[in-house]
C-alpha cells in the first residue's frame, strides 16, 4: 500500500479524534461537578425558584455544583425528605415545623433563612361564595399545604388569634388548591404569586386574608433552608458552596430583568406577571438568607401554638442554626 504523506495522515487522525470527541458528552471535558440533592416546596414561587434559576444561569456550576431538584407539595414534605436523609437540603421548610422537629431530636439544622415576612401568602375564596373575611369561615374548610409548612403555621395562628371555628385542611400546592376551591371541595384556598393572579384579575376569586394578617408571623422569618445533621458533618464544604451560590443568585435576581426572563420561562407566565410577582410581593430583603429575623418572637410563638413543649434555649438555638458566614 502506498504510504500517505505525513501531513495527510495527521489530518485523518485529527478528523478521527474530532469524530470521537463529538460523540462524548460535554461533561467528559468539563470539570466534574459535585452533586447536592434538594427538596423544594412549591415549584414556581419566586422565592422557591432561587436554586432553579441559579442553576439555569450557570451560577451553581460556577461554584462547582450540580443540583438534583425534587419538588414537593409543601414544607412538611420537604422537611421529611431532609430528616430521612434522602436529600441534602430542604428549601422553604416552615420555621415552626423545623423548631418542632428539632425539639424532638430530629437531625435537622437551619442552613439559612428562605423567606422573611408573609406578604406573599394569601387566602382566598370564590367570588360567589359569600365569604369576604376570615370572620365568615365558621364551619368552612380553610386550606394549608402540608403539616409543618409555613401555611400550616399561619392557619394555626389565624385560628388562635381570631378564635375561628374553621376546619384546617391540607390541600397541597396552589394549583391543586385552586382546583379544589373552584370545584367547591374547599371553601378557602391558599396561594402565593404568581399563582392565582389571573383569577384575581378576572374576578373569579377574592382575597380574604394575607399571611401578614397573622400577628405571630408578620415581619419574621417564616420559611427556611434546612439540612440534615449527617450532611452538615460530611458535606459541609459543599453546603458552604451552595450558600455562596445561593447568595449570588439572589443578588442577580434583583439586579435587572435578566432573571425575570428565566423565571417567566420556567413557570410559563408572561414577563409582566413575573415582574409584578417580584415587585409587589418579594422585596429583596425578604429573600436574605443570612439571618433568621424575629428569633425571640419565633421561639415564643412556637410554644404558644404548641409546636414545642417549651422555649428552646440559647444553646439549643446555636446548635440548630448553622448559617455559613459570607466569604
Amino acid at each position: 500500500m502506498k504510504q500517505l504523506p505525513m501531513s495527510r495522515r495527521q489530518m485523518l487522525a485529527s478528523l478521527a479524534a474530532g469524530t470521537i470527541a463529538a460523540s462524548l458528552p460535554v461533561s467528559a471535558f468539563a470539570e466534574e461537578l459535585d452533586t447536592l440533592k434538594l427538596a423544594i416546596g412549591q415549584r414556581g414561587n419566586w422565592d422557591t425558584s432561587v436554586s432553579e434559576l441559579g442553576q439555569r444561569k450557570g451560577i451553581f456550576a460556577k461554584h462547582g455544583l450540580k443540583l438534583e431538584i425534587l419538588y414537593t407539595q409543601g414544607g412538611g414534605e420537604t422537611q421529611q425528605a431532609v430528616i430521612s436523609g434522602s436529600v441534602d437540603i430542604g428549601v422553604a421548610a416552615g420555621v415552626m415545623g423545623a423548631l418542632s422537629a428539632f425539639s424532638k431530636n430530629a437531625p435537622v439544622r437551619i442552613l439559612g433563612a428562605e423567606t422573611t415576612g408573609a406578604k406573599d401568602l394569601y387566602w382566598y375564596a370564590r367570588a360567589d361564595s359569600g365569604i369576604s373575611s376570615l370572620a365568615d369561615t365558621a364551619g368552612k374548610t380553610i386550606a394549608y399545604s402540608t403539616n409543618g409548612s409555613s401555611t400550616n403555621g399561619v392557619v394555626t395562628a389565624f385560628m388562635k388569634e381570631q378564635n375561628l371555628t374553621a376546619i384546617p385542611t391540607a390541600t397541597g400546592g396552589p394549583p391543586a388548591t385552586l382546583t379544589a376551591v373552584m370545584s367547591g371541595q374547599i371553601d378557602v384556598g391558599w396561594a402565593a404569586p404568581p399563582f392565582g393572579i389571573v383569577q384575581l384579575d378576572k374576578g373569579d376569586i377574592k382575597v380574604i386574608a394575607s399571611g401578614n394578617d397573622a400577628k405571630a408571623f408578620s415581619g419574621q422569618t417564616v420559611r427556611l433552608l434546612i439540612t440534615n445533621l449527617q450532611a452538615l458533618k460530611t458535606k459541609k464544604a459543599l453546603l458552604d458552596k451552595y450558600m455562596a451560590a445561593y447568595r449570588e443568585t439572589v443578588d442577580w435576581m434583583y439586579e435587572g430583568d435578566d432573571a425575570l426572563k428565566y423565571y417567566s420561562k420556567f413557570v410559563g407566565i408572561s414577563d409582566a406577571i413575573a415582574k409584578r410577582t417580584r415587585g409587589d410581593f418579594f422585596p429583596k430583603e425578604a429573600l436574605d438568607p443570612d439571618k433568621v429575623v424575629g428569633l425571640d418572637k419565633i421561639v415564643a410563638t412556637a410554644v404558644e401554638l404548641k409546636y414545642t413543649a417549651k422555649a428552646l434555649t440559647s444553646e439549643q438555638l446555636k446548635e440548630l442554626i448553622q448559617i455559613p458566614p459570607r466569604s
